[in-house]
């Protein structure tokens, strides 16, 4: 994913857990979002925004903004507002 907005790894090692995949139970429904988006072919279901531009600043990629839309979807959090709190 070059040329996109790109947050911290999961297995980056941090003070208290070892690593920020700790935080997130093995049972929450986060890593099954997170496996279904990554299966998704994005550029085939129409996103735009799959492949980057090559100037300006970098965008968030389109399957991290559809993963944050989902879990808000199943959380029932309808605004932005809450929903960035969240994220």
């Amino acid at each position: 994913m070059k040329r996109f907005i790109e947050g911290e790894a999961r297995t980056q090692v941090t003070l208290l857990p070892e690593y920020l995949d700790d935080y997130v139970a093995e049972e929450n429904s986060v890593r099954m979002v997170d496996v279904f988006v990554d299966e998704l072919d994005l550029g085939s279901l129409g996103f735009e925004g799959v492949d980057p531009a090559a100037t300006g600043r970098p965008a968030c990629h389109p399957a991290v903004l559809l993963k944050i839309y989902i879990y808000g979807y199943l959380n029932r959090i309808q605004s932005s507002r809450r929903l960035e709190r969240e994220a």
